[in-house]
């Protein structure tokens, strides 16, 4: 945000940095302070456009000792640290400025503003209902390693925000002004004397806890979030009641996602369940104990809550030791003795192992559904008293809170490669007898064979001898399976295979689920079970091939009978990491919306409606981006109002450390989702798509030019941090699938993680300029570009994505990292390939948006990138030095435990994540 445009901004950005400024003398001394501002004098020269000061610098820091380079990094990454907690403050400035200026009116973007316009629109109740039965969007967390702050430095920079709010009180007097502005002080110098860097990996139950640990803030904002709802309806479809489905509901991947991780074992899965479990059931509990403390009216003083009474009598009959307990409370406070019933069993409910079948006899809870009548129970007879406004001020915002996170918090989804799956059938197959290489069969044997032998009694059993793999894999699915038996599949969300290429990959999921109805000897509710199988399509072979996997799939009648059975609702996952690094920004972003639109094509021949899962990360080079302008672009003809989203790595605590702007977020990705529901389903004009087919061949062209180059991979690694990355702590899972250099082997996160560390965003935009090149001096197809951009979301969510990638990129900077590669034979050529390509292609966006400069339309967004780039460039010009200094150290990487020097590239890592504000 730009400081000239906002003063409060500006203002906290002066007080932090002259506070830090003191911090800096007081450890480093006067010497480190003025090393400092020197070297902040020169990259606000490299800002400001001289870009040969970029040597200079690099030579200058190139001098600095150890210790003097590990000043510089700390200062710069702490004061990047602040300006986002000023700029996150500033925001929720904003956020509310314009709520007010709204008011009575709703805000843009919100739940509110998207009934308004539908109601403008002249939608009828009835559509509007048909809509909302539609609408459904759950949030999926992930651990995706891309979180590289430390909760502890969290801690310290959400103290500090908290005690610059307090000291937003205009009533404060000088001595409490004092103490506030003190206890900042020791805020900061706390976090001079942190590491920012883990002292080792997470475990994945750590990981599980620390997302639990962003929850707080949701349990607070999912009741404003369907009051808006309800609020919006009531004021533009009055008839239509509120939807009883929260439209957001929340998932994650966190102890379920095995992918390519050996740590999340089905042990750890049943662990992740149970904490799952239990946050949810804590959050009740306490919201039990809240309002027994708060309902004390007397029944001599108000009407006596008969209902209640009676339900009392019942559960004391019931629960004969729960009866002691109510009889030393007073006779006289229903309401009271109510509350403590529902807490006694929510603690029972924490008592009973989630894999055991609830006793009945114990009290617990068996569903959400259950805790919500005896919560509606306190809301009937308040109401019946005449206390609507105590229903409406506390026992609403509680059962929103049951609706959407229930007795599980999260529904959990799990995952696994393709491939995992296919050899544990094969070996399995082999011990039955039943084919003795599965590997050799053709897709045609092979789906005539998963039929076949679905639930076969000849099919090993669990005690059987089996592969470490297989073994895994059967005792997940057993583990699904008792789960469920017990609780339903409730807790679970979907169960997704990575890397899918055929319908006997759909097909084998289905199959080990039938396989898990022998486990114990089978169960009476296991044909009432089913588990919501998902294929995920990541490379752009893959996205092209998969309507023809989807038909052949459905074109199985006991797979068909099987998505029947589900409500006729197939979810699809569509990759937009793994397809960007196999085919480059543009090339993939047109072959997942046309595949969409393909995959809903075919399922609408089987009468099936697809639910797309997008696995989109936080970084613009892995589909990232505003949610709500990611929603807006999906194809209209695919996306009938549900839909999944990942939120991964830095995006959770970005997106919902803070509770306003959490709230921002949520309705933005309603508001979208509303809006976009309810559009007409049309196809893009016939000369657009021959246009974008065009543009996508280049594109894919240009990029399979550089990345298939021989020498590429090595000069990828010479030129960027990777390898520095994949020994970072800060993800329980590797940051490869398997052993090697090929760029396929490794994931999507490391690769997009690097180039946005070297400051280059490859993934982002690499091919736009090649790809518009041949058309930029064709006035007639330039125009077409500019049609498209207005009236295309699309392409407009495309390009404007690109254009921040191009802007947040630096080349000068890039440079110095591409001359690391003169080693590599090809080198030079490959970094100039690159800085040839982004000069293409910002004249490519440019030229498309009719301005003269990138970001010339959002020109506070310019500013602010050019204003931080003076604190990040020095960070990356250190990683340079750092990187050759690496590379001559014949000691480097020999010990599991990082020296000096490695530490001191893991922390300037982390500063430039700060900087960039984002990772991977």
């Amino acid at each position: 945000m730009s400081a000239t445009r906002q003063p409060e901004l500006r203002r906290e950005v002066d007080q932090l940095g002259r506070l830090f400024g003191e911090v800096i003398k007081h450890h480093a001394g006067q010497q480190g302070f003025d090393l400092v501002e020197e070297v902040r004098t020169m990259a606000r020269k490299l800002s400001d456009g001289d870009d040969s000061i970029a040597e200079a610098l690099r030579k200058r820091l190139a001098e600095l000792s150890t210790s003097e380079l590990s000043v510089i990094i700390r200062s710069f990454t702490i004061f990047l640290e602040l300006a986002n907690l000023a700029e996150d403050r500033q925001r929720i400035r904003v956020i509310r400025q314009r709520d007010h200026d709204a008011y009575p009116e709703p805000r843009s973007e919100s739940i509110g503003a998207a009934f308004a316009s539908l109601h403008e629109a002249g939608l009828s109740t009835d559509e509007i209902k048909k809509l909302l039965a539609r609408v459904k969007v759950e949030l999926v967390f992930t651990a995706h390693p891309t979180e590289a702050k430390r909760r502890s430095v969290r801690r310290i920079l959400i103290r500090i925000r908290q005690l610059l709010k307090a000291g937003d009180d205009p009533d404060q007097v000088p001595r409490e002004r004092d103490k506030n502005h003190a206890l900042i002080r020791g805020e900061l110098h706390k976090l001079w004397q942190t590491d920012f860097v883990r002292p080792w990996r997470p475990t994945v139950l750590q990981e599980v806890e620390r997302g639990l640990a962003i929850m707080p803030g949701l349990w607070s904002e999912a009741p404003v979030l369907l009051d808006d709802v309800e609020n919006a309806l009531a004021r533009y479809y009055p008839k239509v009641p509120a939807p009883q489905t929260p439209i957001v509901s929340f998932g994650s991947w966190i102890g379920g996602d095995r992918d390519g991780n050996p740590f999340v074992t089905p042990t750890v899965t049943a662990q992740t369940l149970t904490l799952l479990r239990q946050h949810a059931v804590q959050e009740h509990r306490g919201k039990a104990r809240q309002l027994g403390r708060s309902l004390s009216m007397s029944d001599r003083l108000s009407e006596r809550p008969a209902k209640l009474e009676a339900a009392i009598e019942a559960a004391s009959k019931r629960w004969p030791s729960l009866a002691k307990q109510l009889a030393d409370l007073p006779p006289l406070e229903t309401y009271r003795r109510w509350m403590h019933v529902v807490r006694w069993r929510l603690s029972k409910t924490l008592d009973t192992p989630i894999d055991q079948a609830p006793d009945p006899k114990a009290g617990g809870y068996f569903s959400r559904g259950d805790l919500a009548t005896d919560v509606e129970l306190v809301a009937e007879c308040l109401k019946a008293a005449g206390d609507e406004l105590i229903v409406e001020n506390e026992i609403k915002p509680w059962l929103a809170q049951i609706r959407v996170f229930g007795l599980h918090t999260a529904r959990l989804d799990l995952r696994q490669h393709s491939a995992v799956y296919r050899e544990s059938i094969d070996e399995l197959w082999k011990l039955a007898g039943l084919c003795d290489d599965g590997a050799k069969l053709d897709e045609p044997a092979r789906v005539e064979l998963l039929v076949k032998t679905l639930a076969s009694p000849k099919l090993p059993t669990l005690d059987v001898e089996v592969s470490d793999t297989t073994r895994e894999t059967l005792e997940l699915f057993a583990l699904v399976r008792r789960m469920a038996r017990q609780r339903g599949m409730g807790p679970f969300g979907a169960h997704i295979l990575s890397m899918t290429q055929y319908a006997s990959d759909i097909l084998a999921m289905l199959w080990l689920w039938r396989w898990s109805e022998c486990v114990d000897g089978g169960h009476e509710r296991d044909a009432t079970l089913t588990l919501p199988v998902s294929p995920l399509f990541e490379t752009i072979d893959d996205l092209e091939r998969a309507p023809e996997t989807l038909r052949a799939v459905f074109g199985v009648k006991t797979y068909r009978d099987y998505v029947a059975a589900q409500g006729n609702d197939q979810m699809v996952m569509v990759g937009y990491s793994d397809s960007t690094k196999d085919g480059g920004y543009l090339s993939a972003q047109w072959a997942l919306q046309q595949s969409q639109s393909a995959m809903q094509r075919v399922a609408t021949d089987f009468g099936i409606e697809l639910t797309f899962f997008h696995g989109r990360g936080g970084s613009l080079g892995r589909g990232g981006g505003p949610a709500a302008r990611s929603i807006l672009s999906l194809p209209s003809d695919a996306f009938n109002g549900s839909l999944r989203l990942t939120e991964q790595g830095e995006v959770l605590a970005e997106r919902y450390g803070t509770p306003e702007i959490a709230y921002r977020h949520l309705e933005q990705v309603c508001w979208s989702s509303i809006t976009a529901a309810a559009r007409d389903p049309e196809s893009p004009p016939k000369e657009w798509v021959e246009m974008m087919d065009r543009l996508a061949a280049t594109s894919l062209k240009s990029y399979r030019k550089l990345v298939d180059s021989p020498t590429f991979a090595d000069f990828y690694r010479e030129v960027t941090p990777i390898d520095e990355i994949e020994r970072l702590p800060i993800g329980s899972r590797p940051s490869k699938r398997k052993a090697g250099n090929r760029i396929e082997d490794l994931r999507a996160i490391p690769w997009v993680f690097s180039w946005t560390q070297c400051r280059a965003i490859l993934p982002a935009w690499y091919g736009i300029g090649s790809a518009v090149e041949s058309i930029i001096d064709d006035a007639e197809g330039m125009e077409m570009l500019r049609t498209m951009l207005r009236e295309w979301p699309f392409f407009e969510a495309t390009i404007s994505n690109a254009e921040l990638a191009l802007a947040k990129a630096n080349m000068p900077v890039f440079e110095l990292y591409g001359k690391l590669g003169n080693s590599i034979e090809g080198g030079t050529e490959l970094a100039q390939m690159i800085v040839d390509e982004y000069q293409r292609s910002r004249r490519a966006v440019c030229a498309i948006n009719g301005t003269e400069n990138l970001l010339d339309q959002i020109a506070w967004l310019q500013r602010s990138i050019q204003v931080r780039n003076g604190y990040v460039d020095p960070l990356n010009v250190v990683q340079v030095v750092l990187l050759e200094r690496l590379a001559n150290d014949p000691n480097a990487y020999k010990d599991a435990t990082p020296d000096d020097l490695e530490h001191l590239m893991n922390l300037d890592i982390n500063g430039v994540s700060a900087g960039m504000r984002t990772t991977g």
